[in-house]
């Protein structure tokens, strides 16, 4: 059988480990998977530079729609990240009939439904191991392994320079701005991070995975999305005397009514697996009816691990790639005509418990008009303690016991209005992920 002939889309660090994988396991991927893949075209800005890396024997050009539309390629992978040249490559190529394999998770959750409503139409693969978690084979796990399961949530750290400055504030004390600083040191962070701190590459990562544990379409734009550049010092250490530790998490959670689907920082229980994965690792906790939790823990990113993932999708390419595409897995785990329209709840209609931080004026009172608002609300509190700040204020944190978030909105503004109040509330969510 011929090889499987690949075009290449971006030879930077993944695309280059996509290379080197390739390259030094040639024997052992054409056992698994029936025949040989064979880089035959790579598009890249720098053409010199790649000339150096690959030798003579591929097609490298700066056109990547020369390579999108080169008749001898099987298989196009998008390795160069973004929406709009991404997008249009990948259209392309699926319109020519080519499969596709993507680690491009922006990609994937803003217009999935158009890609893959239209790789259906023309009866190509597309294939993303590599969008989410890197080198964690989550997608097959979910879409296949988990497969007779009624899939109830979902809850991942899925960002590694966000674990990692969080890892650094627990262990070292550092404030958030010296964290980042350290992990753009070690190159754990780009030098701009937003997409990283502020929830949104995470988010990204949730969108997919739970269309794939609910059967629900892709949704980017109903996540709700916070991120960890205004976490404080202060609590990272009170969640560690309580006996909890924040990390962002995305979760994803159905519900009777609907879906939840929210990227934040959250307060896990130190006990539990998910609040022990420290630096830039990534987890993922699925909790299915008929197998319970399941973790799955590995390298979030970074060349070689999500070049592992690239070549796995390649590998099922070129086994499947001949069979009827009505017998292949779905792109998103369920049937394209059994996709779920039940709707993704607003945030006031989630339910958490909730990490409550204010400042006050330290005088008597205090605690009980704020008990009564709480307790009007229909907020039960868990714990509670208090700390001195200065000669004349404390802090006081509650945590709740759980709660609809609009009720905890609403005891939130009424408690901001108080005249002994000294700063604004913070609030963040708990999770024990039983």
């Amino acid at each position: 059988m011929r090889g499987l002939r690949v075009g290449l889309l971006g030879l930077g660090v993944v695309g280059a480990g996509t290379w080197e994988v390739l390259t030094r396991n040639a024997e052992e991927i054409a056992r698994r998977a029936g025949r040989r893949i064979e880089v035959a075209a790579i598009a890249v800005r720098d053409v010199a530079k790649a000339r150096r890396l690959v030798g003579d024997g591929v097609l490298v050009t700066s056109d990547g729609m020369e390579v999108v539309r080169h008749p001898a390629i099987d298989v196009v992978v998008e390795l160069i990240g973004g929406d709009t040249v991404a997008r249009a490559w990948v259209m392309e190529a699926i319109r020519r009939g080519k499969h596709v394999v993507t680690a491009n998770k922006a990609l994937l959750a803003i217009h999935g439904n158009t890609i893959f409503s239209a790789a259906r139409e023309h009866a190509v693969m597309v294939a993303f191991e590599a969008a989410v978690a890197g080198g964690i084979p989550i997608v097959k796990a979910i879409r296949e392994g988990l497969a007779a399961n009624h899939i109830q949530w979902v809850a991942g750290i899925i960002n590694g320079t966000t674990n990692f400055v969080l890892s650094e504030m627990r262990a070292r004390g550092l404030s958030f701005d010296d964290a980042l600083a350290q992990a753009q040191q070690l190159g754990y962070a780009e030098a701009n991070p937003t997409f990283d701190v502020e929830g949104v590459d995470a988010a990204h990562k949730l969108t997919l995975l739970a269309s794939l544990a609910f059967g629900i379409p892709v949704q980017f734009d109903k996540v709700h999305i916070e991120g960890v550049s205004k976490l404080a010092q202060e609590d990272i250490a009170h969640a560690e005397r309580l006996g909890y530790r924040i990390k962002l998490l995305g979760i994803a959670r159905r519900r009777p009514d609907g879906f939840e689907l929210r990227v934040h920082p959250t307060l896990i229980p130190a006990d539990r697996l998910l609040a022990n994965v420290e630096g830039a690792m990534n987890a993922v906790l699925v909790s299915g009816d008929m197998v319970g939790p399941t973790l799955y823990y590995g390298q979030g990113a970074g060349a070689l691990p999500t070049a592992s993932a690239v070549v796995a999708d390649l590998v099922d390419v070129a086994r499947l790639d001949s069979a009827d595409p009505d017998h292949r897995v779905p792109y998103l785990a369920f049937q394209p005509d059994a996709l779920d329209d039940t709707p993704v709840l607003p945030m006031a209609e989630i339910v958490s418990s909730y990490y409550l931080r204010l400042r006050v004026e330290d005088r008597p009172g205090v605690l009980a008009d704020l008990s009564r608002i709480l307790s009007a609300a229909g907020i039960s509190i868990g714990s509670m303690f208090q700390t001195p700040h200065g000669d004349s204020d404390a802090d006081i944190i509650f945590l709740s016991h759980d709660a609809r978030e609009g009720a905890v909105d609403g005891a939130i503004d009424r408690i901001q209005a108080l005249p002994f109040v000294k700063s604004g509330v913070t609030r963040l969510r708990v999770e024990h992920l039983l």
